[in-house]
C-alpha cells in the first residue's frame, strides 16, 4: 500500500528516468502526482472526412499517407512533415521535435489519426497526432481524454496509468472537511474529486470536482489570512505627524489637478497617518488612474516628519521607474527626498554600502524589489511601507517588509480590477480606498477587436504611428512556436513576419525566459525610444510606463483573461498622445468575439471585471484564468466567486474546529498541497 508521502519511484511503472522528468513539474511524491491535474480535456469525436473539418480542435480522421515524411528545421526546432488524404481532401501532418518518427510512416499506410486540427495559411493542418488502433479508437470514442501539461519525453498515457496505480494502492485519504459541510454546500469528498479530475465521465463531473478543489484553496487562504491576523490587535500609532503642509504645497504646484478620487484617497491616507492607530490600507485604482502620485504624497508626509519610507515593487524595471520618478520630482519640486534603489542586480559591494547607509538613516526613501526583505536589510526609523502591485506579493512578503520597522504604517497598491465584494474578502485585513477616475489630461484609449485577416492593415496602422514618432507594443501568447497549437503566435515568428513589412524600424523581442539583465536593458532602451516596436509576452504587463508608446496589438487575445487584457492595454495611453489598442482574435467563434467585445467597448477595468463575472460560467475555466491573483492554482476569483464566498462563510463559522481537526490528522491530506500550510503545524 502507498501513502501520500511516498517517493514517486514507489509507484508501479515509474523508474529513475520518469521520476527525473516528473521532477521538472515539481512532482516528487505520490501526493504531488495526484495533484498534477490535466490542463484541459478533449472529447474524442467520431472519425470525420477531412473535407468536413472547419473548426479548430481535436479531430479523428482515417486517412492514408500520400507523401514521404521529411524532416527540416525551423527556428532551431526539428519538424517532421508529410501529407495525408482520405480522398475527400488532403491535409498536412506536423510533429515538432520528434524526427525519430520519420521511419514510422510509409506512403500508402492507412492510419487512424487523432490530433489537433487547425486551418492556417498553408491549408489544413493536423498537429502532433496520435495513431489509434481500431479497437483503441472504439474504446475511447465519445469519452473525455485528459490533456496534461506537456513535459518533453513524458506521455499522457504514462501519467494516467501512474495516477490509476496510485489511487488503487493508496491507503485511506483523510478528508478534513466534515460530512455536514460537504452536504450543506454540495461538495464532493476529496478522494472523489481527485479521481474525477483525472478520470471524468463528463464535463459536469469535472466542474463538480474542480469546485471542491477550488473550495479547498480558498478555504486554506482564508484560514491562513485569519491565522496571521489572530494575534494582531489594532496597533497604536507611534509616529507623530506634526507637519503636513509640504504635501499641500506639492499638490498646488503640480501642473494638473488631482481627480476627486485621488484627493479622497489621499485624505483617507492622511487621516490614517494622523490617527491613533496604524494605517493598513489598500489603494485600488485602475491602470493609469494615478495611484503612484497618491503614494508619493503619503511618502512626503512621513519624510517631512523625519521618518523613512520604503517602496517595494515586483520587478526591477518597475522599481527603477519609481526611483527615477522620485528623483525627478524631488529635484523639480525641491522635496526633501534622499532616495536609493536596492535590487538584485546591484553589485555586492554597492549593496553592502547601500545597506549600511539605509541602517544609518542616510536615505529616507528606499525603493527596491524583494531584495528589501532580506535579513540583513535594516532601517533607522522606518515609518511607512508601500507595496506596489499588491497581488504580486504574498501575505508573508508583505509582513516581512512591515517587520523591518517597529509596527509601521502599510499602504499596498493594486491595479487588478476586483469587484468590491470580492476585494473585501481577499483583502479583509485592509481598509480600502478606490481611485475610479482617470486624470483629466488622459485621452481615452481607442479599441478595436479584429481577426487575423486584418494583419496587413494593422501593420500599416503601426507604421503610420511610427512615422509620427510614436512606439508600439505587440503582445504574443508564446515565447516559441507551440507544440500543441500552431495557431498561436510566438514572439520569434511575429518578429520575422513584422520585419518583412516594417524591417526599417528597430524591432526587439522580450520574454520571461531571457536573463534579467537582458530584459532590463531592452525595457530601458524602449523607454528611451531606441526601440520602435517591442514584441513581447505578458512580461510587460505590470506597471511599465512609456508615455511615447501609443499602440498595443494583442495577438490571440481570446487566450487571455479580460483582467489581463485590461492590464496589458494599460501599457499605452500613459502620455499626451491618442493611444490605440487592437485585440486580434485567433478564432472567429461567436462566444470569443462576444467576450472580447466587452473589453473593446469599455476602458473601465471595474466594469470589465463586473461584466466578466456576470457572463462567465463554470465552463469557461480552461484557458481564461484571470491574471492578478496568482496565489490560486485551481480557483479563479471571478469564475468561482460563489465558491469564494462559501469558503469565507465556512472559515468564519468553523475555523477553530477545522484547525483542531487538521492538527489531529497526520497532515497526509491532498488538499494541503495547494498552498504553504506550515503555519498549521507550528
Amino acid at each position: 500500500m502507498l501513502s501520500l508521502k511516498d517517493d514517486i519511484k514507489s509507484v508501479k511503472g515509474i523508474g529513475e528516468k520518469t521520476a527525473l522528468l516528473l521532477s521538472k513539474a515539481s512532482v516528487f511524491c505520490v501526493n504531488d502526482l495526484l495533484h498534477y491535474f490535466p490542463r484541459n480535456y478533449s472529447y474524442v469525436p467520431e472519425s470525420c472526412p477531412i473535407s468536413d473539418l472547419s473548426d479548430s480542435g481535436n479531430v479523428i480522421v482515417t486517412a492514408k499517407v500520400v507523401t514521404a515524411p521529411r524532416v527540416y528545421s525551423s527556428g532551431g526546432k526539428s519538424i517532421l512533415s508529410f501529407d495525408i488524404s482520405d480522398k475527400s481532401d488532403i491535409m498536412h501532418v506536423y510533429y515538432f521535435g520528434m524526427p525519430y518518427l520519420k521511419n514510422n510512416y510509409k506512403v500508402g499506410m492507412e492510419c487512424i489519426f487523432y490530433g489537433g486540427f487547425s486551418t492556417t495559411r498553408k491549408g489544413k493542418m493536423l498537429s502532433q497526432p496520435s495513431i489509434l488502433k481500431p479497437d483503441e479508437y472504439e474504446s475511447i470514442k465519445g469519452s473525455l481524454v485528459p490533456l496534461y501539461p506537456l513535459i518533453k519525453g513524458l506521455s499522457a498515457k504514462l501519467i494516467t496509468k501512474s495516477v490509476k496505480s496510485c489511487l488503487e494502492a493508496l491507503n485511506e485519504v483523510k478528508d478534513f472537511i466534515p460530512e455536514d459541510i460537504l452536504e450543506e454546500y454540495n461538495l464532493l469528498g476529496i478522494k472523489d474529486a481527485i479521481y474525477t479530475m483525472h478520470f471524468p465521465e463528463s464535463m459536469d463531473d469535472v466542474y463538480k470536482a474542480r469546485r471542491r478543489l477550488a473550495f479547498d484553496e480558498f478555504l486554506f487562504f482564508m484560514m491562513k489570512l485569519k491565522h496571521l491576523k489572530e494575534g494582531e490587535v489594532k496597533e497604536k500609532n507611534k509616529y507623530k505627524i506634526t507637519q503636513d503642509n509640504l504635501a499641500d504645497k506639492f499638490i498646488a504646484a503640480l501642473p494638473y489637478k488631482l481627480t476627486n478620487s485621488q484627493r479622497g484617497s489621499f485624505n483617507d491616507i492622511r487621516k490614517d497617518l494622523k490617527s491613533d492607530y496604524l494605517m493598513n490600507r489598500l489603494l485600488q485604482g485602475d491602470v493609469g488612474s494615478g495611484k503612484t502620485i497618491v503614494a508619493f504624497l503619503a511618502a512626503i508626509i512621513m519624510v517631512e516628519n523625519g521618518y523613512q519610507v520604503t517602496l517595494m515593487a515586483p520587478t526591477e524595471v518597475l522599481a527603477t521607474q519609481h526611483y527615477e520618478d522620485i528623483e525627478k520630482i524631488a529635484e523639480e519640486y525641491k522635496l526633501p527626498f534622499n532616495a536609493c534603489l536596492l535590487t538584485g542586480s546591484v553589485t555586492a559591494k554597492n549593496k553592502r554600502l547601500l545597506k549600511e547607509d539605509i541602517t544609518n538613516g542616510k536615505y529616507n526613501v528606499i525603493i527596491g524589489t524583494h531584495a528589501l526583505i532580506q535579513d540583513d536589510v535594516s532601517f533607522q526609523k522606518l515609518g511607512l511601507c508601500i507595496c506596489d502591485e499588491q497581488h504580486r506579493f504574498g501575505v508573508k512578503q508583505r509582513l516581512s517588509l512591515m517587520n523591518k520597522g517597529e509596527n509601521v504604517h502599510v499602504l499596498v497598491m493594486s491595479a487588478t480590477p476586483i469587484p468590491r465584494t470580492l476585494g473585501l474578502i481577499l483583502y479583509g485585513d485592509l481598509d480600502i480606498s478606490v481611485i475610479n477616475e482617470l486624470p483629466a489630461e488622459r485621452l481615452p484609449i481607442k479599441n478595436s477587436v479584429v481577426d487575423k485577416s486584418y494583419s496587413s492593415k494593422i501593420n500599416a496602422f503601426i507604421q503610420k504611428r511610427l512615422e509620427e514618432g510614436r512606439q508600439a507594443y505587440i503582445i504574443c501568447p508564446m515565447v516559441e512556436e507551440g507544440l500543441e497549437d500552431n495557431n498561436l503566435l510566438d514572439v520569434t515568428t511575429c518578429k520575422n513576419e513584422i520585419s518583412k513589412e516594417l524591417g526599417s524600424y528597430n524591432i526587439e523581442i522580450l520574454h520571461g525566459k531571457m536573463k534579467n539583465s537582458d530584459k532590463n536593458r531592452i525595457m530601458q532602451e524602449f523607454k528611451e525610444g531606441k526601440i520602435d516596436i517591442l514584441i513581447s509576452t505578458t512580461v510587460v504587463e505590470v506597471g511599465v510606463n512609456v508615455p511615447n508608446a501609443s499602440v498595443i496589438v494583442i495577438e490571440n487575445a481570446e487566450r487571455f483573461g479580460l483582467a489581463q487584457l485590461h492590464q496589458l492595454r494599460g501599457r499605452v495611453g500613459r502620455g499626451k498622445y491618442q493611444s490605440y489598442c487592437i485585440f486580434v482574435s485567433g478564432t472567429n467563434s461567436k462566444k470569443s468575439m462576444e467576450r472580447l467585445d466587452v473589453i473593446g467597448k469599455s476602458n473601465d477595468g471595474f466594469h470589465i471585471a463586473s461584466e466578466d463575472l456576470k457572463s462567465r460560467g463554470p465552463g469557461d475555466f480552461f484557458g481564461y484564468k484571470q491574471s492578478g491573483i496568482p496565489m490560486f492554482k485551481i480557483g479563479d476569483i471571478y469564475t468561482d466567486s460563489e465558491v469564494l464566498k462559501i469558503a469565507k462563510e465556512v472559515c468564519d463559522k468553523r475555523q477553530d474546529y477545522l484547525m483542531r481537526k487538521i492538527r489531529s490528522d497526520s497532515l497526509e491530506n491532498p488538499a494541503f498541497s495547494f498552498i504553504d500550510f506550515h503555519f498549521i503545524c507550528l
